[in-house]
């Protein structure tokens, strides 16, 4: 029978109160009030510390000496409400013990552990997390296990218990004089056997009265000293040394996978996946030192969105139905995140949160790692995808942010201006309550809405005034940046394109997105910046240039379209990123693909990302044989009809008999006009049988649909494949749609399984490969195949 968690903390206070001369009393009798009594009908009037029923100890050999335990240090993990406890990995380990023992007990000392993710303070023992919010949890330096006939995993007993056991095994071995039994005040009861059987046992007053065989309940707890003789699988510690740091954005709600885990759990998932795979896929790198790891640290933003400091939960919760409360409390805490991000006010909010989050870890990152030299990578799964795209989208490059800097020219809104503008919006009668506080139009461009209310000016102007402000700020800096786009092409270069004919670098380039003329005349499109149809909010910049975008089940092709984007420019790039991947699953109801707004012309098959095993799955490449089998056997059965019918077709005018020539002496002219109607009665008399014979196949073409394109393509060259396509410079020339392989099983039926491939990309082993080869590939490291 195990301990619940309040018994073992019970049991765990009393101990090292027990009376150590009862301990170590010599006498192995046990009387019939103990707990051990009830667990004895299998022994033949025995009491549970004669060693009858257990196996019996060569007693003349010679005792082993005695060895001091080897301990390891575990944590505290929590989760849905259920305790267990997870070792460190060897070098965690054996830096904590180290630190232990060169310490003074009053010193206070921290030693990093898992990565440098967690900080572990030694006097303490709490275990703290470094770069995201979590409750500290226990720290144990564990010697001593126990198990119940239940429990799967054994659980460490305290430190100042297991110390009082390691002193009574000490006496025992050194004496030689075992079957000790050790009473507590809790009335647990633990009996050394000898130096393999060492029980616990659990007082009567703690069984069920319900039960009617109380030997149920007394069957002993296994108890097991050092981590050697328990099974428990040690984690291998990971490598110091990081080649390359990416952040990973969650989509909406707080939930990230169907098991409702964190991002921080899925984070940590995907860590653990891309740590194995470098193991499997790298192992000759990682063994000559070319190789580290990859960090990967979550970025949470929904918590700030929904906590006190904005109070937009209970704005909502005021006006929420109180009917079927639990999917409305969903419908607020998720889906709703959705509508907060086309909300001025929270998309500032949320892009604020995310930029500054990232520059906070980035920073944190690079002052615990100091020698880091590796560049960074950005992943948004769902909304997060579509939150980074317009991030990276608004990003200034090192020049423009410099001319922003330090350019201290204004924005051509002077107060000469100011009167106009009034008359523009019908509002003079307040030029003079404006003038008379020195305001003009630039001005009035950093006021703010109680500003203007002090002034008594009432709510309709205010917001005239204020927009009109807005917009012509926007304009500005669209004409600034169409001038410094303007200047950065002249002077005019000549440039050979692929074909070798020379080109003029300064004709006009195409806007960068195409946006379709809108039919609605309500609809103001200054209103939204330029180009991509954002809101109009302020976008923050990151404190670096990633290398890489990877966009996870991402609805960014969706929201482009409704914008109004039709497509987007083969020449556009990122301003600070280079690279971009568009990565799902092929039943993802989330997930859009980008390269048709690119490439429109084309109709590209996205790319197959690889199995992780180095193969396609087996259902898949069965499918592909099936295909191709019918396919050869079509393409078979259509070339013997084409070429019977067209035999047949040839038949009738070479089968038709000669007409003979009467050797009539005529003119010439009569001979002439006889031939000419000789060979038309021929012709005649061939086409009418070719249309004769002809009609199965022409059947055949009716009712088959795609037989004529097969047909025709037959004789046409083959076309290059689609990989050789440029697609844009989004990610350099490269493709950017690429498709994981969907498991047998999802296949059956793609509806039941279309939530779950929104949520896989976590643990998906494919796409962590397909990351870490994109990341190394820059690196000149190549992957291997495992064996």
């Amino acid at each position: 029978m195990s301990l619940n968690h309040g018994e073992e903390a019970r049991l765990f206070e009393d101990a090292p109160n027990c009376n150590n001369q009862d301990l170590f009393d010599n006498s192995s009798v046990v009387t019939k009030n103990t707990p051990e009594a009830q667990v004895s009908p299998v022994v033949d009037e025995a009491s549970p510390s004669s060693t009858s029923s257990f196996e019996m100890p060569d007693m003349e050999s010679v005792p082993a000496p005695y060895q001091e335990v080897q301990s390891h240090w575990f944590f505290c993990h929590r989760a849905n409400d259920n305790t267990s406890w997870l070792p460190f990995s060897r070098e965690d380990s054996d830096k904590l013990e180290n630190a232990l023992n060169t310490i003074d007990k009053e010193e206070h000392v921290v030693v990093a552990v898992d990565g440098q993710r967690y900080d572990v303070h030694v006097k303490e023992r709490k275990r703290y997390a470094v770069y995201w919010d979590q409750a500290p949890t226990e720290v144990r330096r564990c010697t001593w296990f126990y198990k119940g006939d239940k429990d799967t995993k054994f659980m460490p007993y305290s430190e100042d218990f297991s110390k009082t056991l390691e002193d009574a095994y000490m006496i025992a071995v050194t004496l030689d004089q075992w079957k000790r039994k050790l009473d507590f005040p809790t009335g647990e009861t633990i009996i050394l056997h000898n130096p393999k059987l060492i029980m616990q046992y659990q007082p009567i007053g703690l069984q069920d009265e319900w039960v009617s065989s109380p030997s149920e309940h007394t069957r002993p707890q296994t108890v097991k000293r050092g981590i050697e003789n328990i099974s428990v699988e040690i984690p291998d510690g990971e490598p110091e040394k990081v080649d390359h740091l990416v952040f990973m954005v969650h989509g909406i709600g707080p939930a990230c996978d169907l098991r409702f885990r964190s991002i921080i759990q899925c984070v940590n998932d995907f860590r653990s996946a891309s740590l194995s795979l470098l193991a499997s896929h790298y192992k000759r790198a990682q063994q000559d030192g070319q190789v580290g790891r990859v960090e990967f640290l979550p970025v949470n933003w929904h918590s700030a969105l929904h906590g006190d400091a904005t109070g937009v939960d209970q704005d909502i919760q005021r006006i929420t139905l109180p009917s079927i409360s639990r999917l409305r409390h969903f419908t607020n805490d998720t889906l709703l995140d959705l509508f907060f991000y086309n909300s001025p006010t929270y998309c500032q909010t949320i892009v604020d949160t995310v930029a500054s989050e990232i520059n906070r870890l980035h920073a944190l990152f690079k002052q615990r790692h100091p020698k880091f030299t590796g560049a960074v990578s950005v992943v948004g799964h769902s909304l997060g995808s579509l939150i980074l795209f317009d991030l990276l989208t608004n990003q200034k490059t090192e020049s423009e942010a410099r001319e922003r800097v330090h350019s201290s020219e204004p924005c051509h809104l002077n107060g000469a201006m100011l009167e106009q503008a009034l008359t523009r919006l019908g509002l003079q009668q307040y030029l003079d309550t404006l003038q008379a506080e020195n305001l003009d139009l630039e001005s009035l461009a950093l006021c703010q809405d109680s500003d203007l209310k002090e002034l008594e000016i009432p709510l309709g102007p205010r917001k005239k005034i204020l927009n009109y402000v807005k917009r012509k700020r926007l304009l500005e800096d669209c004409k600034r940046q169409l001038t410094h786009a303007s200047e950065a092409q002249a002077p005019p270069q000549q440039a050979i394109d692929p074909d070798g004919n020379q080109s003029s670098a300064s004709e006009p380039q195409q806007p960068q997105f195409h946006r379709e003329q809108s039919v609605t005349s309500s609809v103001d499109y200054e209103y939204f910046d330029v180009g991509i149809g954002q809101v109009s909010i302020d976008y923050p910049q990151l404190a670096f240039h990633p290398q890489a975008f990877f966009a996870f089940g991402s609805p960014i092709g969706m929201f482009l379209t409704v914008r109004g984007l039709k497509r987007i420019d083969p020449n556009y790039s990122f301003p600070t990123c280079k690279s971009f991947y568009n990565i799902y699953h092929p039943y993802d109801p989330v997930a859009y693909r980008i390269e048709p707004m690119i490439v429109s012309e084309v109709d590209l098959e996205p790319m197959l990302i690889p199995h992780h095993k180095g193969r396609k799955r087996m259902h898949l490449e069965l499918k592909d044989s099936l295909t191709r089998m019918g396919l050869d056997l079509k393409n078979n059965v259509l070339g013997s009809l084409r070429t019977a019918w067209q035999s047949f077709a040839r038949l009738p005018a070479a089968a038709l008999p000669p007409v003979e020539d009467e050797e009539t002496p005529v003119e010439g002219n009569l001979e002439t006009q006889a031939d000419t109607a000789s060979a038309k009665k021929k012709e005649k008399r061939a086409t009418f049988w070719s249309k004769i014979l002809e009609w199965p196949m022409t059947l055949y073409k009716y009712h088959v649909p795609g037989a004529n394109e097969e047909a025709d393509s037959s004789a046409l060259p083959e076309e290059p494949e689609h990989s050789e396509i440029k697609v844009g410079t989004l990610n350099g020339g490269r493709r950017i749609d690429y498709v994981l392989q969907e498991k047998p099983i999802e296949s059956f039926n793609e509806y039941l399984f279309a939530i779950q491939s929104h949520l896989c990309y976590w643990e998906s082993e494919d796409t962590a490969l397909l990351l870490l080869k994109e990341i190394y590939d820059k690196l000149d490291v190549a992957i291997e195949q495992p064996l």
